[in-house]
Formats: structure tokens, sequence, C-alpha cells
């Protein structure tokens, strides 16, 4: 995970050296859409690896400045079993339950990018802060696999817990030129704390790759 956070300082570093170069010309792209694969790293006690995607809008206002919208999304699934025993059956017979989990983090977020977004630039840095909502969605049942299977369990219900949390994304990546409408985003790294309440962040992190067109 340090590793993770030297390359974000890195990316931050490299829009910022973008900022200050100098070039005569105003040709830079008015608009930018991204799209790619994001991998989220969930804060759960221990870091969790959830696959998704990731899109992004910039307006870009000036060469070095627009303002974004960003949208990902990510999933993963749990399944873990457990066996105990029956207390209010005769024998006090044991029995095994399967619990499966199927859980998702969205972000909604705008913001600021900073990055040199002249048409002739091969590579193109950049650092972007954004703020707006996580919304996270988990989804359980119970199965058992026993036998003996307690009414309790065999009728236990499905259910889906979702909340809405103040979220932040801080990072940046690399773009490179592919052609005049395509460019490569090479890396992108963001540090992604999601407010789950009770004075506790959800400290996450995003990596992703993909095409900016």
């Amino acid at each position: 995970m340090y590793k993770l956070i030297k390359i974000l300082c890195l990316t931050c570093v490299f829009a910022l050296t973008a900022l200050a170069q100098t070039q005569t010309t105003d040709d830079y792209k008015k608009n930018e859409y991204y799209l790619g694969y994001s991998n989220q790293q969930t804060d759960q006690g221990g870091y969790r690896s959830a696959n998704g995607f990731q899109g992004s809008y910039v307006r870009n206002l000036k060469r070095y400045m627009g303002i974004k919208a960003d949208f990902s999304a990510a999933f993963n699934k749990d399944t873990f079993e457990y066996t105990t025993t029956d207390p209010t059956t005769p024998g006090n017979p044991s029995y095994t339950v399967r619990q499966k989990s199927n859980n998702s983090t969205y972000n909604i977020l705008g913001g600021v990018q900073f990055k040199n977004n002249a048409s002739g630039a091969r590579f193109k840095p950049f650092g972007h802060a954004l703020v707006g909502v996580a919304v996270l969605r988990n989804k359980f049942n119970a199965t058992c696999t026993s036998t003996f299977c307690p009414p309790l369990v065999t009728n236990y219900p499905n259910f889906t817990y979702t909340s809405k949390n103040l979220a932040f994304a801080v990072g940046g990546g690399l773009d490179i030129k592919i052609n005049d409408k395509i460019d490569f985003r090479a890396i992108q790294v963001d540090y992604n704390p999601i407010w789950r309440g009770g004075g506790f962040w959800q400290k996450n992190f995003r990596i992703g790759a993909g095409i900016v067109f």
C-alpha cells in the first residue's frame, strides 16, 4: 500500500510540472471522455479487492484546468461457512450454514482536473481532486447445507443493506497520446476515503487504466 501512496505522490508532482510548462498555442481539447477498468482496494480491517469500471467527463475551461464528473463501480463476492448447534432442539444437533454476500461500491464524484491538454502533447500527466457520494450496497443470503436445518435458518430472509456516504478522491495518473483522437491512460491511482459515520473513515484506493477520447 505504501507503494501506491508513492505512485500517487509522483503523479501529482508530474501534473504540477505539466502546469509549469509554457507553450504559445491555445489549441487544446475542450472535452475529454474516459472509460476504463477500475480496481477498488476496500479497507475492511484488511484490504479487499473489488473489480469494476470507471468513466469520467471533463470540460476543459483552460488548457491546464477542467471541471470533472466521475463515476466508478466495483464489485466483489464473499462466501463462508460455519457450523453451530441448535439449543432449541432436543439433543442440540449441529448444522452448517453457508453465507453469501454480494458487495458493490459506487462513487459519484465531481471536482477539478489539472492537466496539459495541448493537442500536440504526447505525455499528459494529470491530477484531480473530487468530492461527492459513495453508495455502498451489500446483499446477503444464508443457506443450510446440513441434513438437519432449524426453521430459523430454513426461513432466513435474503436482505440488502444500502448506505449513502460522503466520499473523496484525490489522485492522478498518466495519459499517453496514441493519435489525434485517442489517448491511452497507462495508470490512474486515487486515494478514495469514504465516511462511514461514528468517526470512521474507510480508507480505500482506486487503481485503473483505460482509453481517453
